[in-house]
């Protein structure tokens, strides 16, 4: 496991003004977010076909924006591989492009 000191991020970050999509935690001066896709094995909103339609939507949005959005499930946040990844990937590999303040 590799710790990184994650920057200051914003939860429930509105990137588009004229659309209501939020991500779940977002660096906006960065343009990179986390979603973390909860009931993946239910019937939540996230795996309904309009649910998952619009989440395509807003992905797609996100892209042709210049956003970087990494997806994880609830267990993958529970179970520590979001952070491991997040941490490896993204705040330590990336720091140079992204991140100037982590440790």
């Amino acid at each position: 496991m590799v710790l990184v000191k994650f920057p200051a991020f914003e939860e429930e970050f509105k990137f588009l003004d004229d659309r209501r999509f939020r991500f779940d935690f977002a660096w906006p001066d960065k343009k990179v977010a986390v979603e973390v896709e909860g009931g993946v094995y239910s019937n939540s909103r996230h795996t309904s076909g309009s649910g998952f339609t619009k989440d395509c939507e807003k992905y797609n949005l996100a892209a042709a924006n210049g956003w970087s959005v990494y997806r994880f499930t609830t267990e993958m946040v529970k179970n520590g591989k979001a952070v491991d990844f997040l941490s490896y990937n993204v705040f330590r590999l990336n720091a140079c492009l992204y991140f100037t303040d982590v440790g």
